[in-house]
């Protein structure tokens, strides 16, 4: 009897859960529209996702077709919005928790991505983890975040790094390397990559390049790797530079910005990779092509040929219009250009997390103190019973 009154429940429960999913989802069909909108994700496209037809996906959001509760709770994790949020009467406002000083025409830019917005969120997730992780062991405040005024970044900036005005030899991808991780030994956490998690959700240059989130225990600096190579390098000490005057904010990178502390973080990018006396004695201004400069600087320099166009153009030694044709020649070889051997999930996973955030999650979920689920979500997915492999891969 025990045996029959297990399978009646079963199949008992097996009809309800079948019914929940065929039952019609009374959600707001406004809020469809909304979704899909947000997510950025061309209709043909999201339409595939569901697994429907266009027209059935145009159906549902005009409500001639009722949708199911699977069909409403797939549609949402699509768009990457809370199931709940389909039941709401009017959507709901989504701002940037941290200073937008992005420029589009002298003017500040109003309407971020869903992926940016869930970007900020998750990076906010891990800066408020460290710093409750920082305090349990009794760490001291980071000195060097709101530190110094304008005039004495790039020194101190340089000081604090142990770095001298510029490379004596290698590529400029190795110096890159290289400030990453003296950032890091100052307790910055440095995190860069260029999807949410899956090549369809890119994180777009056009919105934004990098930003940084201030704190007292764990500032973070962002680099979006969806830039060019050689962009990167500049937007990494851009961004170290908001720490240095304890400023938050997203930038794009914009030579023609007015904000004053764009300007200013720009100014000691410029100079910390390029210092101005010694690159204006070198620019030679009666070559036919100005940049037929850039290899022998490059040569000396050590850092990108897109930090040395940034600082011609800070110098006035080339025109806005000069540098942007440069530089959107730049992108597109940066897009077209196939990257030749791929790396591995978690070479890949240790290159986009700051390594001393990643070890300190690995270690706190393997001897126990942070649940494996967790430190997954922190990690941007690492699965649990993959986190010993993690933790090999950062030689812990």
């Amino acid at each position: 009897m025990a045996l029959l009154d297990s399978v009646q429940d079963f199949l008992f429960l097996k009809v309800i859960h079948r019914q929940r999913y065929m039952t019609k989802a009374n959600i707001n069909i406004q809020m469809l529209t909304w979704a899909r909108e947000r997510s950025g994700i061309p209709m043909p496209e999201f339409a595939r996702k569901c697994g429907v037809t266009i027209e059935r996906l145009q159906a549902w959001e005009v409500g001639e077709l009722p949708i199911t509760f699977r069909q409403a709770m797939q549609f949402a994790a699509k768009a990457h919005v809370p199931f709940g949020y389909l039941f709401l009467t009017e959507p709901p406002e989504e701002t940037l928790p941290i200073p937008d000083l992005r420029t589009v025409e002298g003017q500040g830019v109003t309407r971020p991505s869903a992926e940016l917005l869930d970007l900020i969120k998750l990076m906010l997730q891990r800066q408020e983890w460290y710093r409750d992780y920082l305090k349990q062991h009794f760490a001291e405040p980071n000195p060097y975040v709101g530190r110094l005024s304008a005039a004495d970044i790039v020194a101190d900036m340089r000081t604090q790094l142990g770095v001298g005005d510029h490379p004596e030899r290698g590529k400029w991808d190795d110096y890159y390397r290289d400030l990453t991780q003296r950032i890091e030994a100052l307790g910055v956490l440095v995190m860069r990559q260029n999807n949410l998690g899956h090549h369809t959700r890119p994180l777009r240059v056009e919105e934004f390049r990098g930003f940084a989130i201030v704190d007292d225990y764990a500032p973070i600096v962002f680099v979006n790797h969806g830039d060019a190579l050689g962009a990167r390098l500049f937007t990494l000490i851009h961004e170290l530079c908001h720490i240095w005057i304890g400023q938050s904010g997203i930038s794009d990178g914009n030579a023609n910005t007015h904000r004053q502390q764009e300007v200013l973080c720009n100014a000691v990018a410029a100079e910390f990779l390029v210092p101005k006396r010694e690159f204006s004695s070198f620019w030679q201004h009666d070559l036919a092509h100005w940049q037929d400069n850039l290899p022998m600087l490059e040569a000396h320099f050590h850092v990108s040929t897109w930090a040395l166009a940034r600082r011609a153009l800070t110098l006035n030694f080339i025109s806005q219009a000069q540098y942007g044709r440069y530089i959107a020649e730049q992108q597109a070889l940066y897009k077209m250009r196939e990257r030749s051997g791929t790396p591995t999930y978690f070479q890949t996973k240790k290159a986009q997390i700051s390594q001393r955030f990643s070890k300190a999650v690995v270690s706190e979920a393997l001897s126990g103190q942070l649940m494996l689920r967790e430190a997954s979500a922190l990690l941007g997915g690492v699965k649990p019973n993959k986190m010993e492999r993690f933790a090999k891969e950062l030689g812990i």
